[in-house]
């Protein structure tokens, strides 16, 4: 893509069990750079990483496998189920987070236009005030719930918990730059997708005749 003056960091956020991935896999497709939060948080979490060491600190052994690493299904039993770890975790975990993405993105936007960044809680956790647009990926309720329960292997009630504790589809996409629903099969969602990135490419140009 050619340079230009302004780096754009674009934002990618859904519900949970939206499909945000299958989104982001097209993204990078198509050549752009993708920063997955859950991809970085999987990699703090792992023996010796900064959210390993909170965390056991935090729990205890109880939260580790035999092997050492994270029981990942205990560990969201324990922050899920407990609004008082919930919040503990959005505000320590996140901490070291947000400083972790902040370091990436500023390193790749030195060098790169059009930086996305998947987090799924960007709203919940105040990163809105780092982009220039962000894009929702957006599901019927039915239709969330029912994807949840099957990969995640959840009963409804552990479904209707997850989605709960996150704020609404609704209210996510009223606030967002633009919206994907992602509700019907994927030739419906890629078409949203292709529009939104013509509209960049587009935007790209302009900026490039100005420079």
């Amino acid at each position: 893509m050619p340079e230009v003056s302004k780096k754009m960091i674009i934002g990618l956020t859904g519900g949970i069990a939206s499909g945000k991935s299958t989104v982001t896999n097209y993204l990078r497709e198509q050549g752009f750079t993708v920063i997955d939060a859950d991809a970085l948080v999987h990699e703090l979490q792992q023996p010796g990483g900064r959210l390993y060491q909170l965390l056991l600190e935090h729990f205890g052994a109880s939260i580790l496998s035999e092997d050492g690493s994270l029981n990942r299904s205990v560990l969201s039993q324990k922050i899920f189920c407990d609004d008082r770890e919930r919040n503990w975790s959005d505000r320590t975990q996140g901490d070291i987070i947000r400083q972790e993405l902040n370091r990436k993105k500023e390193a790749l936007a030195q060098t790169i236009s059009i930086v996305f960044m998947d987090i799924p809680l960007l709203y919940e956790q105040n990163y809105e005030e780092w982009f220039d647009q962000v894009w929702v990926v957006k599901v019927d309720a039915s239709t969330q719930l029912e994807r949840l329960m099957q990969r995640n292997h959840l009963t409804l009630v552990e479904a209707k918990q997850r989605i709960e504790a996150q704020l609404s589809m609704k209210e996510k996409a009223r606030r967002a730059t633009a919206t994907i629903d992602n509700s019907g099969n994927w030739l419906e969602t890629k078409i949203q997708l292709d529009d939104l990135i013509q509209g960049l490419k587009q935007a790209e140009e302009g900026k490039s005749d100005l420079g």
